[in-house]
């Protein structure tokens, strides 16, 4: 961050930028990363605030938030130094999160993959091949099963063609009696 940018800022916000520089975000873990993360968007949110309200009140006089940009140069100056740090926080957060994520999911495989081989007997040796029972004779079709199948689909179609050559008979009367 360049100089005139650490001028503006107070003690305390100095401070707060301070640690987000590269050598203090690499000691962070993903919870401190998040805490830092939070704490630099609540005083960049501040500073955003403090700048659109300042300019807002100033748009009767001037006539636009823009136009009012350089008597509320202080404030957008400092929503600019913690915008960069909490760009470079966010994104140092996104980087622990998904090495993280990547750990959890090979721990989830390797979970999966003890239980699946140590599940049954003679696990790991050559199994026969089994086949599939199901019961014998299915009982009433339910849910969408008992509505559609090849016998009631024909009915259906047959039902609909011929209400439609009943439709075209009175077409075509009401055609001719005119």
């Amino acid at each position: 961050m360049d100089e005139s940018l650490r001028a503006i800022l107070t003690e305390s916000e100095r401070l707060l930028v301070d640690e987000t520089d590269s050598g203090a975000l690499d000691l962070l873990d993903e919870d401190g990363a998040i805490e830092l993360e939070t704490r630099i968007r609540r005083a960049r949110n501040k500073y955003v605030g403090q700048y659109r309200r300042s300019a807002s009140a100033a748009v009767p006089e001037h006539g636009g938030r823009g136009k009012a940009r350089p008597e509320n140069a202080r404030a957008l100056a400092k929503a600019e130094a913690f915008e960069r740090s909490l760009s470079s926080v966010s994104h140092r957060v996104a980087v622990l999160a998904s090495k993280s994520a990547a750990q959890l999911r090979a721990q989830r495989l390797a979970t999966a993959k003890t239980a699946k081989q140590g599940d049954w007997p003679g696990a790991g040796g050559r199994v026969p091949r089994q086949r599939r029972q199901g019961p014998d004779v299915t009982p009433e079709p339910a849910g969408e099963r008992a509505l559609r199948n090849p016998a009631t689909e024909k009915q259906r179609a047959g039902t609909m063609a011929a209400g439609a050559r009943q439709q075209a008979r009175r077409d075509s009367k009401r055609a001719a009696a005119r």
